[in-house]
């Protein structure tokens, strides 16, 4: 902008103060006044245990959900108080009135249970236009159109709010944001601390997690194909994108077995939520994970070593790409080449020494879950993929997961640190401990729901957002106690992506964004191989909202100072405020009278109709100067608020 154009921006930010962003401190939204959180517990164990590899890149990820305890309630408070207005839904009934039992949904049957047991009211059910924007963003990541808007809020159907989720579940803009998700799950990155994969590679994966969610690929079979992924052929068949998942457990600088456990760590926190197997490879979990986890603390590193074991006949297997270019940029891929179980007295590597144990040299492959041995003559990593797929736990991680993304948090949270011996009802751990899920109950129906489903994903989405507790309003009446969180009692603000963000910026602004990567080219931050990894100006937007790396940095939901910046002077923001191409948001919307354009820029930008304020506030700006101008005021401004910025 100007300097005029900047600073007439400042008033229009000064015009919607109300839907300012929370402050930002330490990555937290944090109100005037809040003090920060003093250390907890945790951080005392993480310098008790600083010496353990497990303990470095990994220590933010084990102290984060109790330094950061609630944070998702104050955020939300915060995210609540700037919303100024809410349209009301004439069909909306209180949730207090709802009849758990009557949809037939097995969500509210155990969630609805647990709010009276504990003698919480639920929150209301949230309005229409809510509604819409909400699982619309969730199911696809862009915000609804219009037409559909308007459609959908006038649609008296009791019916409406399912026939909209089957819409978005078959919709492509549902396979392009999944297949994003999926990607950040299975860390397909170009590169990684151990390991230079080569673009193509990246890019094969991700085709061939677009594909498997496009063709309604069951869960049990993705992974089953990244466990045991070999060439298709004597010659490596590089368009096999599945080959790309286990070589990210490579690592260098010690001996195979350093790559065979990072391996079995991997697919243990990826398909079992359970993390602890990493520290467990490493040394006994007695004296160690005493404190995190009851399972670990009874698992030796020799049951771990026979979790490594099943991937001890796989080594990855490279070739230069082009020696002319560059020798270092190679392909790589899976073989099952080696003959040996896994091997004692190694050099130390990454991880502590494996010492003989007696006579022991070797450990074979076991199911530490469950002490199955490998029939002589199996292919190890078909075993596993079989034992891994077949235990219940596959299950409560994968709906775990995907939970989390639609209410913010998991039933057990952090989503990655699964405790086994913490999650049978029937079964309680000894005090002190206490079960782990927040409703074990529930989440064992899930479980159960998703393997009689044929592990089918969406019918798991459908499930979720067809329950009345996900359609729960935001706001709250009365006074609401953050320990109430794992109930579910009210929907907790998400701040959307980046890539959300750059494409709804993109849709509602009619001015197309350009992104490339490899030989990908297209309009969609969703539709990037790997979102924010290529420099250009609008993965410096993307990246703002903390993506990660998909490797040791996780995508992260909080706050930062460079977003707000990014909202306010970013040039792929100013570029299409200021655009005055026919397809532009504003050069169409000039065409009607200033309340239809205010209408049309609320309703295509917020999901919303402004209030009466908000629209006499513009209608009085707009003729306070140059129209086209002080529309572009408004635009902007709209992008800067709470309401388009948080999913709520």
């Amino acid at each position: 902008m100007q300097a005029n154009q900047m600073w007439s921006s400042k008033r229009a930010w000064r015009w919607f103060a109300s839907a300012a962003l929370p402050v930002l401190i330490g990555g937290c939204w944090l109100a005037k006044g809040q003090q920060i959180a003093k250390p907890s517990a945790d951080d005392q164990l993480l310098v008790d245990h600083s010496n353990c590899t497990f303990f470095g890149g990994e220590r933010e990820r084990i102290a984060s959900a109790e330094r950061h305890r609630f944070a998702l309630s104050r955020m939300t408070d915060e995210v609540i108080s700037k919303l100024s207005y809410a349209p009301k839904a004439a069909a909306v009934k209180s949730a207090e009135v709802v009849d758990p039992a009557a949809n037939g949904n097995l969500i509210d049957k155990y969630l609805f249970t647990a709010m009276k047991d504990a003698g919480v009211a639920p929150a209301a059910k949230t309005t229409d236009w809510e509604f819409i924007r909400r699982v619309t963003l969730d199911l696809t990541g862009r915000v609804p159109q219009v037409s559909k808007l308007t459609s959908f809020t006038a649609d008296s159907s009791e019916t409406k709010r399912a026939k909209l989720a089957d819409e978005l579940l078959a919709s492509p803009e549902f396979v392009d944001k999944w297949t994003v998700y999926y990607g950040d799950l299975f860390k397909n990155t170009i590169s990684n601390q151990n390991i230079q994969r080569f673009a193509g590679g990246r890019t094969a994966f991700y085709k061939w997690i677009r594909d498997s969610i496009a063709s309604k690929k069951p869960y049990n079979q993705m992974a089953t194909e990244a466990i045991t992924a070999l060439p298709k052929d004597t010659g490596f068949n590089f368009s096999a994108g599945e080959l790309n998942w286990l070589i990210g457990g490579r690592v260098t600088g010690g001996p195979t077995q350093d790559t065979q456990d990072a391996m079995a760590a991997m697919t243990a926190e990826t398909f079992l939520g359970i993390s602890h197997l990493n520290c467990l490879l490493c040394h006994n979990g007695r004296g160690h994970l005493d404190q995190l986890s009851v399972w670990g603390a009874g698992t030796s590193r020799m049951q771990a070593w026979g979790m490594a074991a099943y991937f001890s006949h796989t080594s990855l297997q490279t070739q230069v790409v082009d020696a002319t270019v560059n020798a270092n940029t190679r392909y790589w891929w899976p073989a099952d080449n080696l003959r040996n179980d896994y091997q004692l007295g190694s050099t130390t590597g990454n991880r502590p020494a494996r010492t003989i144990v007696g006579t022991t040299r070797t450990v074979a492959p076991t199911y530490v879950f469950n002490d199955n041995a490998v029939k002589a003559g199996a292919n190890y990593r078909q075993e596993f993929a079989k034992e891994i797929t077949g235990d219940f736990q596959f299950a409560r991680a994968a709906v775990n997961y995907v939970w989390k993304e639609f209410f913010g948090r998991g039933i057990v949270d952090p989503v990655n640190q699964f405790d086994p011996a913490r999650l049978d009802p029937d079964n309680p751990p000894p005090d002190p401990w206490k079960l782990q899920p927040s409703n074990p109950q529930l989440l064992n129906a899930l479980a159960q729901s998703f393997i009689d489903s044929g592990y089918d994903v969406r019918a798991l989405m459908k499930l979720i957002v067809t329950s009345d507790a996900y359609q729960l309003s935001s706001r709250y009446d009365g006074e609401w106690k953050p320990e109430w969180e794992p109930l579910f009692a009210r929907k907790l603000a998400r701040r959307l992506w980046g890539e959300e963000l750059a494409d709804a910026i993109a849709q509602t602004s009619g001015v197309p964004n350009t992104f490339r990567q490899d030989t990908t080219v297209t309009g969609w931050a969703m539709q990037i191989p790997q979102p924010g990894a290529t420099p250009g100006l609008n993965n410096l937007f993307i990246n703002a909202f903390l993506p990660g790396n998909r490797d040791d940095e996780e995508r992260r939901g909080d706050g930062a100072t460079q977003q707000a910046l990014a909202l306010m002077n970013d040039g792929s923001v100013m570029t299409k405020v200021r655009s005055t191409t026919p397809a532009q948001i504003i050069s169409l919307a000039m065409q009607g009278t200033d309340l239809q354009l205010i209408d049309a820029l609320y309703l295509t930008v917020l999901s919303r109709p402004p209030s009466d304020t908000e629209r006499d506030t513009a209608a009085a700006a707009l003729k306070a100067g140059p129209r086209r101008e002080k529309a572009e005021n408004l635009l902007w401004s709209l992008y800067n608020k709470v309401d388009f910025i948080f999913n709520y």
